[in-house]
C-alpha cells in the first residue's frame, strides 16, 4: 500500500486552523460519523488485519445463486445473519445438548451451546488473525443438522436410515441450509457461501465427494478452529451441567488431573467460595487455559508451515489448529471421564431409551400411513422418497415436538 503524503505544515502567520473545509478533498476522504462504513472499507480492513492464511471475503468461491453485494455487510456477515434468522437455528433452543429439554431450564440446549462455541471461536480467531465473521458463521451453523434428543437421537435416525441413505448430522446440516429452509422465493435454502457450506462437508471427509465438494482437502483454518472450540466448549460446560444435575460430584471429578488443577487454583484464589461458584470459577479457568493453549499451539504450527494463502492451508498434509500434545491428552482424559461417569449415567441412558422408542414409533407410524404427514411433507416425499422425507421431518423436530407428536399418535 502506498503511504499517504503528509499534509504541509501550517502557516504560522495564518491564525488558528479552522479545520478542513467541508467542501475540500481532504474532508471528502476523511471518515465521518455521518458516513456509514462501506463494504469496500470492510474488505480493506480484512486485508489489513488478517493473516495470509485467513480466508477473505474477496477470495470466496461465492454462492450457488448470484446475488447483488450488500452495501454495508460483507459476504460472511450476511451468512451469519441468515443463519441466525433461520427456523432451524431458532429450534436449537428446544433441542437437547445432554438433557432432554423438559428436564430443566438451567441445562444447556443446542442453542446455548452454539452461542458458547461462537464466542470462544471468535476470541481465538481474532488472536490468530483469522476471519472472525466466517468463523462465527461456521460456529453458528455447525449444529443445525442435529435432531431431537441429542446424540442419542442421531444414533436412532442413523439406525433407521441405515439401508436408506444413512443419516449424519453434518451432512444433514448441509441439507438444512441448502434445501430445507424456505426463506427466498427463487431458490431453496439460505444460499450460503461455498466456504460455510464446505465446513459441513469437510467435517466428515468420507462424505465430501458425495456432497459435491472437492476431495482431498483440509478444512480452512476457520473451520478447523470451530471443530476444536466445539470440543473445548462442550467438555467444559458438560462438567458444569453434570455437577448441577447431581449426576457428577465435585469430589469424584477431583480424580481427573486437569479438573483438579483448576479447582485447586480457584480455591487458592478465593478460599471460602460456595461450591456452586467454585464450579463456575473452575470451568472459567478450564476454558481460559484451553483457549490459551489452543492459540499458542496453533500459532506455532501456522508459523512453521509458512503459509501464504488459504489454498496452502487446504493443501497442507495436516490440520494446523489444535491443542498442544499435552493439553490434547488432558482434554481427552476429561472427555473420557465424562463419558464413563456422566453420559453413561443410568438417568441419561433411560432418556436415550425413551428417545429411541419415540423416534422409532414416529418413523414407523408415518411410513405405514403417509397421509398422517402434512401436505408439504407428502409433496417433499414425492421428490426425495418417503423415508428421507420422514427423516427430514423427525430431524427438524424439537424434543417437545417429538414427545407431543408421539403422545398424539
Amino acid at each position: 500500500m502506498t503511504p499517504m503524503t503528509p499534509p504541509p505544515d501550517p502557516d504560522p502567520n495564518a491564525g488558528p486552523n479552522p479545520g478542513p473545509n467541508p467542501g475540500s478533498a481532504a474532508h471528502a476522504c476523511s471518515p465521518s460519523a455521518s458516513e456509514p462504513v462501506t463494504r469496500a472499507e470492510l474488505d480493506a480492513r480484512e486485508d489489513a488485519l488478517l493473516g495470509p492464511w485467513a480466508m477473505r471475503c474477496s477470495g470466496s468461491r461465492g454462492r450457488e445463486h448470484e446475488e447483488p453485494k450488500h452495501a454495508y455487510r460483507t459476504t460472511y456477515m450476511r451468512d451469519r445473519d441468515r443463519i441466525i434468522h433461520a427456523s432451524a437455528f431458532r429450534r436449537l433452543e428446544y433441542k437437547t445438548q445432554v438433557f432432554v429439554n423438559h428436564e430443566g431450564d438451567y441445562y444447556r440446549t443446542r442453542l446455548t451451546h452454539t452461542m458458547e462455541v461462537a464466542q470462544v471461536a471468535r476470541t481465538a480467531a481474532r488472536a490468530l488473525r483469522l476471519n472472525e465473521d466466517l468463523t462465527e458463521s461456521i460456529a453458528l451453523s455447525h449444529d443445525l443438522g442435529h435432531g431431537p434428543f441429542g446424540h442419542k437421537g442421531e444414533d436412532v435416525l442413523k439406525d433407521l436410515m441405515a439401508e436408506r441413505g444413512g443419516f449424519e448430522h453434518n451432512a444433514h446440516g448441509l441439507r438444512v441450509v441448502d434445501l430445507l429452509e424456505h426463506r427466498y422465493p427463487r431458490w431453496r435454502g439460505l444460499n450460503l457461501c461455498y466456504e460455510v457450506r464446505e465446513a459441513f462437508a469437510l467435517h466428515s471427509p468420507k462424505d465430501t465427494a458425495a456432497l459435491g465438494f472437492r476431495k482431498g482437502l483440509k478444512p480452512l483454518l476457520e473451520a478447523q478452529l470451530v471443530d476444536v472450540c466445539d470440543s473445548l466448549a462442550y467438555v467444559a460446560h458438560d462438567v458444569d451441567d453434570g455437577v448441577a444435575s447431581g449426576l457428577v460430584t465435585t469430589e469424584e471429578l477431583l480424580s481427573n488431573d486437569l479438573w483438579r488443577e483448576h479447582w485447586e487454583a480457584a480455591q487458592a484464589q478465593e478460599a471460602e467460595l460456595p461450591d456452586g461458584l467454585q464450579v463456575l470459577m473452575s470451568v472459567k479457568r478450564l476454558i481460559d487455559a484451553g483457549v490459551t493453549d489452543l492459540v499458542e499451539s496453533s500459532r506455532a504450527r501456522i508459523a512453521a508451515a509458512d503459509l501464504d494463502s488459504p489454498e496452502a492451508v487446504q493443501a497442507h498434509a495436516h490440520r494446523l489448529i489444535g491443542f498442544s500434545d499435552a493439553m490434547h491428552r488432558r482434554q481427552r482424559a476429561l472427555s473420557r471421564y465424562l463419558y464413563e461417569h456422566f453420559y453413561c449415567h443410568p438417568r441419561l441412558m433411560r432418556m436415550g431409551a425413551r428417545a429411541r422408542r419415540i423416534l422409532t414409533a414416529l418413523f414407523e407410524a408415518y411410513r405405514s400411513e403417509p397421509r398422517m404427514l402434512s401436505t408439504r411433507d407428502r409433496a417433499w416425499a414425492d421428490e426425495v422418497g418417503l423415508e428421507r422425507a420422514i427423516c427430514d421431518r423427525l430431524a427438524a423436530m424439537t424434543d417437545r415436538q417429538a414427545v407431543e407428536e408421539h403422545a398424539s399418535l
